[in-house]
């Protein structure tokens, strides 16, 4: 008989480059429902010699990428052993982990997530279930986002669920399928200004909320490309790289200034994502402490119920997610949604590390 309730370790490292998120979870089912706890929980920093890392391997070669994954497997797997010693954990049915983006274009094929080698297994001593994102891009997809099933099965509650990372990406219901695409960087861009000024962000958006918006370069922000593209559509740090830092720097404004019209350009994209604006909208991620996000998000959603959740769920939804992507992998199970990522068929995505 298949076991309906679950004791898992979820893992997740985002684009803003804040850390390590790693959740113990209990999942169970009740009257065909899921049903969630968030218990030990935390964020384990990068060094300063990590983040330069992962911030330049996207112009990696194959052989710097190679041993950065190697080293960045031993890390991760090193760090979640860590959290079991310390919390005293028991009887682990899996670890779930996302690992980190490096590289991310779908309409290519490829899609790197590093730290999903099959050493990490050996190496924090667990069944682990991982690289959530490489068969959905073979299907087709865009092998993002992922978050949605869980949108659907956890958090029916909300309208919308929006994730304010290193990009925003939406989720809702349409016509009985469920929609998400990413809607455009957010923390990807505000902390690298930060960083320019000193901060490792900026602190509530007081930063941001003393500059001036810069009409022109918003304008230019909000004509390109990719907010004209239908979903499903995918964010990479390639976008920012490439495209979006090179337009913002050809202004010669204050950096405040940047940050003011930057953030001016998000919450014009996300009034802009929702299709009905008298509903309530979930958010979550680290840019619901962006007070000054927050307030222009609801100026341009005045009859939206913006609901702010719990600080667990705040912090640690995406690992809570990708814990609950390796739980339906496990039971093999549909964890990714082909009207979500765009690929040829809804499937069970995910590899399975048994210890040996």
């Amino acid at each position: 008989m298949i076991q309906e309730k679950y004791n898992i370790i979820g893992v997740m490292s985002g684009t803003s480059l804040d850390g390590i998120d790693l959740a113990h979870l209990n999942f169970k089912i009740i009257n065909g429902k899921w049903d969630f706890q968030i218990l030990e929980s935390e964020t384990i920093g990068y060094s300063q010699e990590w983040i330069d890392l992962l911030k330049n391997a996207v112009g990696f070669s194959e052989s710097e990428l190679i041993k950065l994954n190697k080293e960045y497997t031993l890390l991760l797997g090193n760090s979640i052993s860590a959290f079991i010693s310390k919390h005293q954990l028991k009887a682990i049915d899996a670890v779930c982990s996302h690992g980190h983006t490096i590289l991310h274009q779908p309409k290519n094929g490829i899609t790197l997530q590093i730290g999903n080698l099959p050493e990490i297994a050996t190496i924090c001593n667990q069944k682990v279930i991982c690289d959530f994102r490489v068969q959905d891009v073979e299907l087709g997809g865009q092998g993002a986002p992922l978050v949605p099933i869980g949108d659907r099965l956890l958090f029916s509650e909300a309208d919308y669920c929006l994730n304010l990372g290193g990009f925003s990406n939406i989720s809702f219901e349409e016509n009985g399928n469920r929609i998400a695409f990413d809607i455009s960087p957010v923390n990807t861009v505000l902390n690298f200004y930060a960083n320019k000024l000193g901060f490792d962000y900026d602190d509530k958006g007081t930063i941001s909320g003393t500059g001036n918006i810069n009409s022109a370069l918003l304008s230019e922000l909000n004509e390109l490309n990719f907010y004209q593209l239908p979903h499903p559509k995918s964010l990479g740090f390639e976008f920012v790289k490439e495209i979006v830092l090179p337009i913002i720097e050809r202004y010669k404004i204050s950096i405040e200034d940047k940050l003011a019209t930057f953030t001016e350009h998000i919450a014009i994209q996300i009034g802009l994502a929702l299709p009905n604006k008298k509903n309530k909208l979930l958010i979550t991620g680290g840019g619901v402490y962006n007070d000054f996000l927050i307030r222009r998000i609801q100026y341009y959603l005045k009859e939206t119920s913006l609901i702010i959740p719990e600080k667990k769920i705040i912090e640690f939804k995406e690992a809570l997610i990708f814990g609950l992507l390796g739980v339906l992998k496990l039971r093999n199970e549909i964890n990714t949604l082909s009207t979500v990522t765009g690929a040829s068929r809804d499937h069970s995505s995910g590899k399975i590390f048994n210890l040996k």
